[in-house]
């Protein structure tokens, strides 16, 4: 039996901790930075964000959120801003050390979802 990305992750304590680095990896990046100070209730982005990659990798939890695009329309993110977010992931994957094929397939998934982020 293949292991789900998401026990690959930590299962949801795993992907809380990730989350919480990654999040504070965008409050110190000055590409982004200006984006997440201003959301209004970060524990809600938080718990959004942990929902949405438990149950995009194969966890029970359910995501309670917005889709892609209804969260990221009107904002006009750039590609150097996606670039940013991805490399603050990829950062607090290996800062929880995450494997490298659990990296590549975050990363695939990433991606998959440019398109519904960049510009919409």
């Amino acid at each position: 039996m293949t292991t789900t990305l998401y026990a690959r992750l930590g299962n949801i304590e795993g992907i809380t901790r990730i989350v919480s680095d990654v999040v504070d990896a965008h409050l110190n990046n000055p590409l982004v930075q200006p984006r997440f100070a201003n959301v209004k209730d970060l524990e809600h982005a938080k718990r959004m964000s942990v929902e949405f990659f438990c149950a995009g990798s194969g966890g029970p939890e359910t995501y309670s959120g917005r889709d892609m695009l209804a969260t990221h329309q009107g904002m006009n993110i750039s590609e150097q801003e996606f670039l940013a977010v991805v490399d603050d992931i990829m950062g607090a994957m290996d800062k929880n050390n995450v494997g490298e094929a659990e990296k590549k397939d975050v990363l695939a998934i990433l991606y998959s979802l440019k398109s519904q982020v960049i510009r919409v």
